[in-house]
């Protein structure tokens, strides 16, 4: 089951920390723009999914993902759909949904970072490229991108770190769900801290098992932030 749980967190890393990061510094850009009126309601609608309470959200989620839910509801309404997904029944589109809440949850509190690092850039930057003739485009990838590099790659790093520790999320999403030691179905939601609290407090107590686990995802943890170290210091 480890190696499952750790092919299930990968696959969520892979598609769900650049899609969050993505956007935060999408809506970053766009917040920063001084001419867009009430900003600080919509930088508080954004971050307050981060200050949310993580048992509250995901029951949430739960009942908005469930057969009989409002996503299903809304989704056969506009005609996209003619009969409800599965979400939480089925392996693939029980990750979708972890994924997007994730993404919900996430975004506005990354945003916050990339926002505090756009202030700090110096407005006649972008002014002397409008003067050379830079569209928006071409101001975001190459003057906003390379100066919040570090920031990028802060951001990157803790939300490597932060989906590997993930728990909270497929426990709650998966409780009740199905029935059995299934976290989600067919394991799909089972990621190694979760396998880590099962081998040590649901299953036969083994903590010398669960020791050696958690020290194989702090190495696998410490390798990516080296790699993501080394990429970045390569594109420097």
């Amino acid at each position: 089951y480890f190696l499952l749980s750790l092919k299930n967190i990968l696959t969520i890393l892979v598609i769900q920390v650049p899609i969050m990061l993505f956007l935060a510094l999408i809506f970053a850009t766009l917040l920063n723009d001084p001419k867009i009126r009430f900003k600080g309601i919509y930088r508080t609608a954004l971050f307050l999914p981060a200050v949310t309470s993580l048992v509250a959200y995901t029951v949430i989620f739960r009942v908005m993902f469930s057969n009989d839910g409002l996503v299903n509801h809304v989704l056969i309404t506009i005609g996209l759909i003619k009969e409800p997904i599965r979400w939480l029944l089925d392996p693939f589109w029980a990750k979708v949904t972890l994924i997007i809440a994730l993404t919900w949850r996430w975004t506005g509190y990354n945003m916050m970072f990339y926002l505090a690092g756009l202030q700090n850039i110096p407005i006649e930057v972008y002014e002397a490229a409008e003067i050379d003739g830079a569209t928006k485009t071409v101001q975001f990838f190459k003057i906003t991108i390379p100066l919040l590099k570090p920031i990028i790659l802060f951001t990157t790093i803790t939300s490597t770190i932060g989906t590997l520790q993930l728990f909270d999320e497929p426990m709650n999403l998966a409780a009740g769900v199905v029935t059995g030691s299934s976290v989600g179905p067919g394991n799909s939601l089972l990621t190694p801290s979760v396998y880590i609290y099962n081998v040590c407090f649901k299953y036969s107590p083994n903590f010398g098992y669960a020791s050696a686990i958690s020290y194989v995802i702090v190495m696998i943890a410490a390798v990516l932030a080296t790699i993501q170290f080394k990429v970045a210091g390569e594109k420097e």
